[in-house]
């Protein structure tokens, strides 16, 4: 009797472990934004033009989805080098010391049909911090050229800059509120 359920329970683990699926952004149909206000009187929009993102669920609503998302803190874009270059320095970002922003999902609840909370570990400037973001699965479907899945994500939230050591002007200059977007299609491997 003993032998069957050890074998039950392995066969048990390793069909969990088949299904756990694996998915790659697809960078042409992505990017990672932000928002920050400039005096009071503006925002100013910026991306992120180099990073990579997987996700592993095994459920089809996404709802164990895990997200691991690394980000080349060089790559930020806000169309204005003077301003580009001031970020990666050490006035900001300090690219040299700290060239990687991170995401690492820990946990996912749902709060409707498509939508969910995000909860994950966040690394920026050297500083790793708990954050909550929204996240909308936009649509699930198949690919064109390959007939494998793909599914959509848009997530959205805000940080506080100065939780991450992040510039030290005064929130009238710069706002310390950074709004965080990403939008992405992710194709299963």
């Amino acid at each position: 009797m003993k032998r069957f359920n050890l074998l039950g329970l392995f066969l048990l683990i390793g069909a969990a472990a088949f299904a756990q699926a694996k998915w790659v952004v697809n960078k042409p149909h992505a990017r990672i934004a932000f928002t920050v206000s400039h005096l009071a009187l503006s925002d100013v929009d910026g991306n992120f033009r180099k990073f990579d993102a997987t996700l592993t669920s095994s459920k089809p609503d996404f709802s164990d989805a895990v997200f691991e998302v690394n980000i080349d803190a060089a790559s930020v874009n806000t169309d204005n080098d003077s301003r580009d270059n001031d970020l990666r320095s050490d006035h900001f970002l300090e690219v040299t010391k700290y060239p990687n922003i991170t995401f690492v999902s820990k946990g996912v609840t749902k709060t409707g049909d498509k939508t969910f909370k995000l909860n994950g570990d966040l690394t920026i400037h050297g500083v790793t911090k708990p954050v909550t973001l929204d996240m909308v699965i936009t649509g699930v479907s198949k690919s064109m050229q390959t007939q494998k899945p793909i599914a959509g994500f848009r997530i959205t939230g805000a940080i506080d800059r100065t939780d991450f050591g992040v510039g030290h002007l005064p929130a009238a200059i710069v706002g310390d509120k950074v709004e965080l977007r990403a939008v992405g299609e992710f194709d299963q491997e």
